[in-house]
């Protein structure tokens, strides 16, 4: 038996039900966050949470919080996968780009939904546990890159899905024109105290759709571009 399953084994044995606190998060955070896509909630509850979280951190797995995962990084909250997932409609045909690999979770749903995934992480630790959390869960449809994709990542593209897990104060520009025509590029743009979940989607070679579809704050993503400022 795996250090995996035996773990998720102590926690069933200790009175922590697996299947119902995945229910519950489904059901009480996601769903009530405006997510209803049948694919979006079907994945959700297929791929196991708790399998791409540290074994300290098994309890909260389900928990509606940003799990720290080290290099002071974070793991997005449940909702914000679900309301990313969403928006961004994977199909089985595209590929994608996540840049921030983090835990690996949601590398994991984009895989199961998509044709292929690469995923960039700028800390080589967080991808190489990425990468071992995605073998023990048989997902190979993956390419892990250690590299700074903070304006996107060139050696794959064209995409047909880009996704950014931190903040930027600033809308990807030179994301955007690595996208397909048909793309879909998910980013939370904007400074604290207010920031904005946004998609832009490539309607032709020259024109861009952009929507703002709620708002949330983010950490910063590491070295995203900033805002010029001038001095009188």
């Amino acid at each position: 038996m795996t250090q995996t399953a035996q773990t998720i084994d102590s926690h069933e044995t200790a009175g922590f039900n697996m299947r119902e606190a995945r229910f519950n998060m489904i059901e009480q955070q996601i769903r009530t966050w405006e997510v209803l896509d049948p694919v979006v909630l079907a994945v959700l509850d297929k791929v196991p949470r708790e399998n791409f979280v540290a074994e300290s951190q098994v309890g909260l797995a389900f928990a509606d919080v940003e799990l720290p995962i080290g290099e002071e990084q974070t793991m997005l909250s449940p909702k914000l996968e679900g309301r990313i997932l969403q928006a961004v409609g994977v199909k089985k045909t595209d590929k994608v780009l996540l840049v921030g690999t983090g835990s690996g979770y949601l590398t994991a749903l984009l895989a199961t939904l998509a044709y292929h995934v690469h995923a960039v992480e700028i800390y080589p630790e967080l991808s190489n546990i990425a990468q071992y959390r995605l073998q023990a869960q048989n997902i190979h449809n993956v390419t892990l890159h250690v590299a700074d994709a903070a304006t996107g990542y060139a050696a794959a593209v064209p995409y047909d899905v880009i996704v950014f897990t931190g903040s930027l104060p600033l809308r990807p520009i030179a994301a955007e024109k690595m996208l397909n025509v048909g793309g879909r590029l998910f980013a939370v743009v904007g400074d604290l105290p207010i920031m904005q979940a946004t998609l832009t989607q490539r309607v032709s070679e020259d024109v861009y759709r952009h929507e703002t579809i709620f708002e949330t704050c983010l950490p910063a993503l590491e070295n995203a571009p900033q805002v010029t400022k001038f001095e009188f």
